[in-house]
């Protein structure tokens, strides 16, 4: 089995906790931006201690309301800078937040409020506080819930005025490395959530050594970073501390809708994102160069971005291509870094492959994307690109503190500062996910001569074809999905005698495609059987197919009348699709398309 090296972690006392770090920053730059909040077109600095001051208040008030250490308290809410004082607060009073994501149902709410085992709640809108209401008859020891959007911060912290802060001090000095700081609940692809115990040691430990590892990113002078990414996620949360961790000006924004116009006005130097979103600004530019009939100097652009980031990883840019770089970026490439805020320099993806070609345009642009690895059970990166060695197309080497191992099998395993210790209630779920210390992924994948991690399948997604072939879907769904009129591929061909797939088109690009395409205008069931839809769905598929055997490819395609939504219970919050419920679900029409295939053979 192929092992990676064990760089040593940082080393911090045991008695550390997250709260430690705010306190540290508080006395040593007091004045310091920490946060940034909207305020009109523009954004508010808040100092180290102006955040401190706020946290410790709310932590009385908790206090007062009678959380006790240890005591589990739920938020609920979309990605503002309230969820973080909430996280800090609770810290603060020595309990353990739990996210729940803000479009979660009642059935899944009352599962996590239960299972955790929470005494009170934190929600942002009335409609969440309804969503509680009533998952509380499965949540019994619920005693509270507030509501940020009705003064719920506020009334907590008023609560506490006659809590001294020694109490709070005490609490929060009580907490170490090993205890827990939150339960997060899996996407539940399959099956019920299971709620990952992350310590304070597993975030401290990981977001130090991502400090250490990474100054030029996260250190740099003048730098922030803004966070859209829904809290509730492990990802988001890691944001969360490696900000504070670095003392890095962090914003909150709560609609992706509204990324561009945040990016413009907040002007961040690091952003941390998931492929979707890389997928999306791209798609969006060359929509746009399309509509204003720009599409020839848009692509040749993009091509020249492309060719001039390949030939920097041979080490030998010529000439013809710095020129042809020199003129994309004085046409096309820079304003799509302005469209960014102007300022980016860095940017991290997690959370699935971003794909070499996005890696190679952002790169072109100025903007270092450093794909990363990592999962809920891992505090999320386990793994990601450095700056002095950045291999696209790989998820990098392990940060220090962390290990990979690839199994006989292929998959890939992990122990160190980064992996969780256990699952919560769960002790036959934890005792399964580890052998022998190393925690099973799921992921498939490889190790190359740097210790630099490829991905290539979900252990569990493998599909054996009727001829015996092993194909790894999440690569030829991530090919096509990257195409603006796809929303989600799910490619299916389990026992079969080739691999096909399931479309769904993405119902806001849509319009603009056809637009920019000069098409006329027509309903998302229309263009499901449109046939110039169903020729660029096709080119779509050639593409991703080019990258496989034929044995592998996509033969067959079927464009569904709906999407893949958290609503249909076809998608997880974290947005991945629930391969084994569409799969149960909609064996009708898979059968259909396997046979509709085998009777056009014959004729």
């Amino acid at each position: 089995m192929d092992t990676t090296p064990l760089r040593p972690g940082p080393e911090m006392p045991s008695t550390t906790s997250i709260t430690d770090l705010l306190d540290t920053h508080a006395r040593q730059r007091p004045d310091a931006d920490l946060y940034r909040v909207p305020q009109g077109e523009t954004w508010r600095g808040l100092s180290t201690t102006q955040v401190r001051s706020q946290a410790i208040e709310v932590a009385k008030g908790l206090i007062a309301s009678g959380v006790a250490p240890g005591d589990r308290v739920a938020i609920m809410s979309r990605t503002r800078y309230e969820w973080t004082l909430m996280d800090l607060a609770a810290w603060y009073a020595g309990a353990v937040p739990v996210p729940v994501y803000e479009t979660s149902s009642v059935s899944q709410t009352a599962w996590i409020l239960g299972d955790s085992g929470a005494v009170a709640v934190v929600v942002e809108t009335a409609e969440h506080a309804q969503v509680v209401q009533e998952a509380l008859a499965e949540a019994p020891d619920v005693r509270q819930v507030w509501t940020i959007e009705d003064g719920g911060i506020d009334a907590i912290a008023g609560a506490g005025a006659g809590v001294a802060d020694s109490e709070v001090t005490d609490r929060a000095a009580a907490v170490g490395l090993e205890d827990l700081a939150t339960i997060i609940y899996t996407s539940g692809t399959t099956g019920r959530p299971k709620g990952a115990e992350l310590t304070h040691g597993n975030f401290v430990l990981l977001a130090q050594s991502a400090v250490d590892e990474l100054p030029e990113v996260v250190n740099q002078e003048g730098g922030c970073t803004l966070l859209f990414m829904p809290l509730a996620h492990v990802f988001a949360r890691f944001v969360e501390v490696l900000a504070l961790a670095a003392c890095m000006p962090l914003g909150h924004t709560p609609d992706v809708k509204n990324l561009v116009a945040d990016l413009g006005t907040y002007k961040p130097t690091l952003i941390l994102a998931v492929p979707r979103v890389f997928e999306k600004v791209y798609n969006s530019a060359e929509q746009k160069a399309i509509a204003g009939g720009k599409e020839k100097i848009f692509k040749w652009a993009v091509k020249a971005g492309i060719d001039y980031s390949k030939a920097q990883d041979t080490g030998r840019v010529g000439l013809g291509a710095r020129a042809k770089h020199a003129i994309a970026d004085r046409l096309v490439l820079h304003k799509l870094r302005d469209v960014m805020g102007g300022r980016l320099t860095y940017a991290v993806s997690g959370g699935g492959p971003l794909g070499e070609r996005l890696g190679h345009f952002y790169r072109s642009l100025g903007l270092n994307v450093l794909e990363g690895y990592g999962l809920t059970e891992t505090t999320a990166p386990l793994t990601v690109n450095v700056p002095a060695k950045v291999k696209i197309g790989t998820v990098g080497p392990p940060l220090p503190g962390n290990q990979i191992r690839i199994a006989a099998d292929g998959e890939i395993l992990s122990r160190g500062i980064a992996v969780f210790r256990g699952y919560h209630n769960n002790p036959e779920a934890t005792a399964e996910a580890f052998t022998e210390g190393w925690f099973h992924t799921g992921d498939i994948g490889e190790l190359d001569s740097d210790g630099y991690t490829r991905i290539t399948g979900r252990k569990k997604e493998i599909i054996v074809t009727a001829g015996g072939k092993n194909v790894a879907p999440a690569l030829l769904e991530d090919a096509v999905r990257a195409h603006p009129l796809v929303s989600q591929c799910l490619v299916i061909g389990e026992g079969k005698p080739f691999i096909a797939a399931f479309i769904t088109l993405d119902e806001e690009m849509l319009p603009g495609w056809l637009d920019a395409h000069g098409h006329p205008a027509m309903s998302l069931e229309q263009a499901r059987t449109d046939a110039t839809v169903l020729a660029e769905v096709q080119k779509a598929i050639d593409r991703a197919n080019s990258t496989v055997s034929r044995a592998e490819s996509i033969r067959s395609f079927v464009v569904l009348d709906s999407d893949f939504t958290q609503s249909n219970d076809y998608l997880t919050p974290s947005m991945k699709v629930k391969r084994t419920a569409v799969i149960r679900d909609m064996a009708d029409q898979i059968e259909a398309l396997y046979s509709n295939a085998s009777a056009g053979r014959a004729g």
